[in-house]
């Protein structure tokens, strides 16, 4: 064998997994205008749990009060539903059968329209009792759907068209399990940016949404750390920011160049940061709690800390103050520049799923699917309505145009069965 086929293969061996070029022609489907009401990806339209302030959701809601439609789902997922035009679109993974799959509804009635089957195998049994096989949002640009899975080993991003069609399927690294995955990818112009930390040492990766080409890569340390890469406009310029791995970080979004990173978080981090334009907000469970304000200037300081517990539902911000729940079922507001405590009030069990900010109200649902609605109140814990759904709920719930998507379980005949719930009025 010669030396050019040397360099070739070796070159096809180094770069992600590709389908071939038949099934990378993309299928001719009416795109759909993305709306500011619309929830296109992790954490809403503007990466940061802040919903369009112009609806007014229920504050009362059961089985039998203000439930416009039930719908059941395949497997389990903590995949947050995501809600753009009249589509409904979530990640799910059955374990009898090892399959990874993608689903599609309908927005008004909540009819499945199609489930397409990503991967059928390569499920490792390590983790956490609490993840699943299918924990990563989809992201939607109006065009495509893209999604993260972890399968045989390796972290892989995946494109859909919007009737589910697979487009393009890329690994991004390999991906030693520790406690699961759950990073959503986030679209920024021409690109889908994803992250894969791990112990075997992870990557931040962006790749073209048009057919999944590799545009720059980032290798990262390798210790174990579970954010997603939120893309928000600080210091006056936009940036990817991750938390973990014993730092925060900086990243241009379109060249892949550092721009700045410095210690200020812990080693395993959930929460997805926010910032007020000039601190960002970094919180970690392990091996230590942490929270931390620190400026992402490129000066590297850390502005202030404390060691409250905010491991897993990530923080809002609203104006001066944060609002947080901690894991263990406290709502604390602070002031976001002295990282001074204002007040505390006591909400009750454990939580996963992370506030969203709809206009003056905050809601936050617990792992046994209680949500509780508080005011955005910089004086005073003011609770407002507390509501009960299904036995378990873990992903977030999302609010589109004065209604609720929420993915909750319940106990069928003995059995776990997960419902997608629109409630409204």
């Amino acid at each position: 064998m010669n030396r050019f086929c040397i360099a070739c293969l070796l070159f096809c061996f180094a770069q992600p997994v590709f389908l071939n070029a038949d099934e990378v022609k993309e299928p001719v489907v009416e795109p759909i205008n993305v709306k500011s009401t619309d929830w296109p990806w992790w954490r809403g339209p503007q990466r940061n749990g802040i919903a369009n302030a112009n609806q007014n959701p229920p504050l009362k809601w059961s089985e039998t009060q203000n439930i416009l439609w039930k719908s059941p789902i395949s497997g389990r997922g903590y995949s947050s539903p995501t809600v753009v035009g009249n589509r409904v679109f979530l990640a799910s993974a059955d374990t009898a059968t090892e399959t990874q799959f993608v689903l599609g509804y309908d927005r008004t009635t909540g009819k499945q329209l199609w489930k397409t089957v990503i991967f059928k195998g390569g499920f490792s049994t390590k983790g956490n009792k609490k993840s699943t096989h299918a924990s990563s949002t989809v992201a939607c640009d109006g065009k495509r759907l893209f999604v993260n899975f972890i399968n045989n080993g390796a972290a892989y991003t995946v494109a859909l068209t919007l009737d589910g069609r697979q487009i393009w399927q890329t690994k991004i690294t390999d991906y030693i399990i520790h406690q699961g995955y759950g990073s959503s990818p986030a679209l920024y112009e021409k690109l889908v940016i994803v992250s894969a930390d791990n112990k075997g040492g992870g990557a931040i990766a962006a790749l073209r949404r048009a057919d999944g080409m590799l545009v720059w890569k980032l290798d990262r340390p390798k210790t174990p750390n579970y954010p997603s890469p939120i893309i928000l406009k600080v210091a006056g310029k936009e940036q990817v920011l991750m938390t973990g791995c014993d730092l925060v970080t900086g990243i241009e979004p379109l060249t892949g160049k550092t721009l700045w990173k410095t210690e200020g978080a812990t080693t395993e981090c959930v929460t997805s940061t926010v910032t007020n334009g000039e601190l960002i907000l970094t919180s970690g469970g392990y091996p230590k709690n942490h929270m931390s304000a620190v400026k992402a200037d490129g000066s590297g300081k850390v502005v202030w800390e404390n060691s409250t517990r905010i491991y897993v539902p990530s923080m809002l911000i609203k104006g001066d103050h944060i609002y947080s729940v901690t894991d263990n079922g406290v709502a604390i507001c602070w002031d976001v520049k002295t990282g001074k405590e204002i007040w505390k009030g006591r909400l009750g069990g454990t939580f996963s799923s992370s506030p969203v900010l709809v206009g003056e109200r905050i809601y936050v649902t617990n792992e046994i699917g209680e949500t509780y609605i508080f005011k955005v109140n910089p004086k005073k814990f003011e609770l407002l309505g507390e509501n009960k759904l299904g036995t378990e709920v873990f992903a977030t719930p999302t609010f589109c145009e004065s209604r609720i998507y929420m993915r909750a379980s319940e106990e069928v005949d003995g059995k776990r069965q997960e419902f997608l719930y629109c409630i409204g009025k």
